[in-house]
């Protein structure tokens, strides 16, 4: 694709008329040869910085595959999958991962895309079944290359890369400093671009609290600032997934509207808590640390650390979820009596708890009806949108956002009106088809 039409699409798709200095950067790099090593905090745009000397450098649709991007998780591949889709709208791209349908995947790899996104352990699984011939591929795309690293990914990415003898580029993306590289990744001519000061930047836009628990157990604490919060999106990071599991039914108790995510959660139950918390349907969301990198979340406003992090890492990307662009975010950091804080958080002042929370309760704005029906049932946005206002008193103004995957879709729609209106669709057809229809949930 050529400079320009790649810069009117991500114009026209997703409003971003300059592009910012890393991404920048990326561009002029991908007018020269050589490997690249874009280091870049969490929530910097990377994503568009890597795909820019991508789109530059693959031709027309050939019937090979052109280029691979491996990314440690499932999210992140899915995030990628989708706007690499709608900037290479000329070429076929394909994602796998794990907790998809297998044989979905199969059938689209049939056609060979010009682009495929996987995890790393995913895409080994294919190549040994023959699904998929990666020897064409000319460029790479190792996303989240420390995570990969940290995850375990080490000795798939390298049966990977040796089965792509024909790479002509590597690009390698970290939000932390690699501190040695892994020799099969034989990195040529390498560039390093280097924008982690931008961290202290993204610091210069959060207020980091201290709210101190006056107990060891912190669930009151917890309830008592969520309360006192407005009603912007906030993530709750907890160290295990029992206490997510415990603090989430603490806040139900509570009268306390909230998601939760964590890796014990199967595949599709992930994907709705994401998309839930992104369509209003909860403004809270109690998460591990995998929540913390990889997630496609728009606007959150807090974060608050349950539990302390395990590492300045973890720190720095849990953190990453807010301020992000040019957005302002507020970091709480609870803490129980005895609590000493690591020397990598440093506060900026002590949260003043109140005696008695301001509220007794927080509801959620929307409820998801959960279509079982999406894509490979050839349903559309449009379907939808059609179907709900024809067929109930919900006008199509009044429909949020809509969420369209390969077997099921989720429609947010106002949470007060939201029994009158699956009432009402219970009896009707979309696309002359009977479809079962829910309100959607994760546990």
């Amino acid at each position: 694709m050529k400079e320009s039409e790649i810069l009117s699409t991500i114009a026209s798709k997703y409003g971003i008329e300059e592009l910012n200095e890393m991404q920048k950067a990326m561009l002029k790099r991908a007018n020269e040869p050589g490997d690249i090593t874009l280091l870049s905090p969490t929530g910097s745009g990377k994503t568009l910085a890597f795909l820019i000397p991508l789109l530059k450098s693959i031709k027309e649709p050939n019937g090979r595959l052109q280029a691979v991007i491996i990314a440690p998780s499932r999210e992140l591949v899915i995030q990628i999958y989708e706007i690499a889709r709608a900037l290479a709208s000329a070429h076929k791209v394909s994602c796998c991962y794990g907790g998809h349908n297998m044989l979905d995947e199969k059938q689209s790899l049939a056609i060979v895309p010009s682009i495929l996104i996987s995890t790393p352990g995913r895409l080994i699984d294919h190549i040994q079944r023959q699904n998929i011939d990666v020897y064409s591929t000319r460029l790479v795309v190792l996303d989240e290359f420390d995570k990969s690293l940290e995850l375990g990914f080490h000795d798939e990415m390298k049966k990977i890369l040796k089965n792509m003898p024909n790479v002509s580029r590597k690009i390698l993306t970290s939000a932390t400093m690699i501190n040695e590289m892994p020799d099969f990744v034989k990195l040529h001519h390498e560039t390093v671009l280097n924008f982690l000061y931008k961290n202290a930047e993204t610091r210069s836009r959060m207020k980091v609290w201290r709210a101190e628990s006056s107990s060891k157990d912190k669930l009151e604490a917890l309830r008592t600032l969520l309360l006192s919060l407005d009603d912007k999106k906030t993530i709750v990071f907890a160290n295990y997934r029992e206490s997510v599991d415990r603090i989430y039914s603490y806040l139900k108790e509570s009268h306390i509207s909230a998601g939760i995510y964590h890796g014990a959660l199967e595949q599709i139950d992930r994907e709705k808590a994401i998309a839930m918390f992104n369509n209003e349907s909860y403004n809270i969301l109690i998460s591990t640390d995998l929540g913390s990198r990889g997630l496609d979340i728009d606007s959150v406003a807090h974060i608050i650390h349950y539990h302390l992090p395990s590492s300045a890492e973890a720190y720095t990307h849990r953190n990453g979820r807010t301020a992000r662009v040019d957005n302002d975010g507020e970091i709480f950091v609870i803490t129980s009596p005895d609590e000493v804080l690591p020397e990598f958080i440093v506060t900026d002042e002590t949260f003043a708890m109140p005696t008695t929370a301001p509220r007794q309760s927080i509801s959620a704005k929307n409820s998801t009806l959960y279509f079982m029906a999406g894509k490979k049932e050839k349903i559309s946005r449009g379907d939808i949108v059609g179907f709900i206002a024809n067929n109930s008193h919900l006008s199509a103004q009044e429909i949020g956002k809509i969420d369209v995957k390969d077997h099921y879709s989720l429609v947010a729609i106002p949470a007060q009106k939201a029994k009158q209106v699956l009432n009402e669709l219970s009896t009707c057809k979309i696309k002359n088809k009977k479809v079962k229809i829910g309100f959607a949930k994760v546990v």
